[in-house]
């Protein structure tokens, strides 16, 4: 009972909470209500003022827009370069650190190439080393390998100069190993690996510095000099013909064992680096080059004289071997230098042979030696002359060579055989003029007689026949008898007059006329005869005298000359004393007036021509 009645007063309190609640909604509601009629009456009153005012502001609404839109793009934009900025900044940064990563890679590779480099130079003076002169002539062909001191030609057996050059032709070089073959690789990688790096210059450097300074101790080891052209001025002529012929010898060596195998070492290092292969083989050789063309060319521009004319010639022809060789060695325009001087000295060694020939020509003709061959022989300048043109057809092919370099390729056989006749005709004038400084005309013609039989004979025995021909031999033939002939007539004209019946016999006869047995001569003077064969025994034994001193160095020529001259006097002295030796032979001391036999003249005869000095015995 208790509890419903609680809960029935609980139910009517609520009723009652809720009640008040109800009404006072009401209540607002009824508020709200009014101050929401006041408000639409308010804005009501507004619409008018809102919309004039709202007319009015339009453009500053337009203006007000546009200024917001700029604003948010410059909001935009201020918001990009933001994030722009802001990646600079991490840029810079990263810059900084890339910086000093790079700047230590850097620093790590100079000290790399540095590295390379210091190896490189190592590895390539290590192994680089002079060659011995004896090393040097191993590898030379047997034929040039020195059999004395160093430097010297080989024996070549006393062979000609042509037929040395011919068993040259064929030779075989093999150039010196300069560098281990094994170590070879190793500098080929080290110098491809500096220029990768950029340190071309610096190879090059290294590899020339390295390699000319050995090259050049090779040479000078050998005995090459560096010799101005004021040295080569001064030196006797047999001291400089001494250094040529080194000079030819060193020449062959550089350029066929230390040149070639220099280039085979800078092929091989700088294989596949075109640029330094020629530069670098260029430099190291330049140095070595220039002393030893500057020797040539002091020789070229000396002063000239005909003996020079042969180691022109074989310096001359020691450039022509090598021409090719060097061509071949020193390829590229690195090189163009080098090729170009040792063209321009076998340019100036031909142009300097061939002036001295014309000089030699020249002097030729114009020789003007006091040198007297009182005894009509050989002169020295024939002997001079004619060996001179016989050493020159031992260079036929050199010549041949030289001529075409100056006659825009005529005939060189012509071109020889021209200047070697004017060589003999020039001679010949000489011996013309020399000739005519005897006294006794006789001699003149023996004189000319000699020397013109000695050119032929020359000519004949050597290559000159071939060149200038048959009928140059044949002319000068006749001219040798026409010498002789006239040595014949002017030397026994005289002494054979003696001989001559002409003036021995009278109209009538005397006490001391004798009538001869053939009934020939009615009346012969004893004492014409007496003088007569007095007078032939003093001429005779005065040409006897003279011209045993005279001489006749051909023994052909000497024999048939001494034929000759028996051929004309023997006959005539035979008749003689058959026909007027009764006059003398009764008388008182018949061998005062026939003094001589027949034989006794013809023995004499063989004793003409020999050379003997005045106090010889006479035999």
């Amino acid at each position: 009972m208790g509890i419903q009645s609680r809960g029935s007063v609980n139910e009517a309190m609520a009723s009652d909470v809720l009640s008040e609640k109800a009404a006072m909604m009401r209540e607002s509601l009824l508020k709200s209500q009014s101050a929401t009629d006041n408000m639409v009456s308010m804005l009501g009153s507004f619409d008018h003022r809102l919309s004039a005012l709202e007319t009015a502001m339009r453009p500053t609404q337009i203006r007000t827009h546009a200024i917001r839109r700029a604003h948010e793009n410059i909001d935009k934009t201020l918001k990009a370069a933001e994030v722009i900025l802001a990646k600079f900044d991490i840029s810079r940064q990263a810059e900084a650190m890339i910086v000093k990563v790079v700047n230590h890679a850097n620093n790590l590779l100079v000290k790399a190439v540095s590295k390379l480099e210091e190896e490189f130079k190592q590895l390539l003076s290590v192994y680089s080393k002079p060659v011995e002169p004896d090393r040097l002539f191993e590898c030379l062909p047997n034929s040039l390998r020195p059999s004395g001191s160093p430097g010297h030609h080989g024996d070549l057996g006393g062979k000609s100069h042509s037929e040395q050059n011919s068993s040259l032709e064929d030779a075989v070089y093999t150039p010196p190993t300069l560098i281990p073959p094994r170590v070879l690789p190793l500098l080929h990688n080290l110098a491809e690996q500096m220029v990768q790096a950029g340190r071309q210059q610096q190879v090059l450097k290294i590899y020339r510095d390295t390699r000319s300074s050995v090259l050049e101790e090779s040479l000078r080891k050998l005995g090459v000099e560096k010799l101005s052209k004021d040295d080569v001025q001064k030196m006797q002529w047999e001291v400089l013909e001494a250094k040529i012929g080194n000079w030819i010898h060193f020449m062959r060596i550089a350029v066929k064992l230390l040149f070639a195998g220099e280039r085979k070492v800078c092929d091989q290092i700088f294989e596949g680096v075109d640029s330094l292969r020629d530069q670098c083989f260029a430099e190291v050789t330049a140095g070595s080059v220039a002393v030893l063309l500057s020797f040539g060319d002091a020789i070229a521009k000396s002063k000239r004289s005909p003996e020079k004319l042969f180691v022109l010639l074989d310096m001359y022809e020691i450039m022509r071997e090598l021409h090719s060789e060097i061509a071949t060695l020193f390829i590229g325009k690195a090189c163009n230098e080098i090729r170009e001087s040792a063209l321009g000295l076998t340019k100036r060694l031909a142009q300097t042979a061939q002036e001295t020939f014309g000089d030699f020509e020249e002097a030729v003709e114009k020789d003007a030696t006091k040198t007297a061959v009182s005894d009509g022989t050989v002169h020295p300048l024939t002997s001079y002359v004619i060996n001179y043109v016989k050493f020159l057809f031992d260079y036929q092919s050199t010549l041949k060579q030289l001529f075409q370099e100056f006659e825009n390729g005529g005939d060189s056989n012509s071109q020889l055989a021209s200047v070697t006749m004017r060589i003999m005709q020039a001679l010949q004038t000489n011996l013309d003029g020399k000739s005519k400084q005897y006294r006794d005309v006789s001699l003149t013609h023996l004189f000319l007689m000699n020397n013109i039989h000695y050119m032929v004979r020359s000519v004949r025995r050597s290559e000159a026949k071939d060149l200038l021909g048959d009928d140059w031999v044949q002319r000068h033939r006749r001219i040798v008898q026409q010498h002789a002939n006239q040595y014949k007539r002017v030397a026994w004209a005289k002494i054979l007059q003696c001989l001559s019946i002409q003036g021995l016999t009278s109209s009538g006869g005397s006490s001391n006329s004798v009538s001869m047995d053939g009934g020939n001569s009615s009346g012969v003077s004893r004492a014409l005869v007496k003088e007569r064969l007095k007078t032939f025994n003093a001429q005779f034994e005065e040409l006897h005298q003279r011209q045993s001193q005279w001489t006749v160095p051909d023994t052909e020529l000497r024999e048939s000359l001494r034929l000759a001259v028996a051929e004309v006097l023997l006959p005539a002295y035979r008749s003689f004393i058959k026909r007027f030796g009764p006059l003398v032979e009764n008388g008182k001391n018949p061998q005062k007036n026939i003094r001589y036999t027949p034989e006794d003249l013809d023995r004499m005869l063989g004793e003409f021509f020999e050379g003997k000095s005045l106090n010889e015995p006479r035999r």
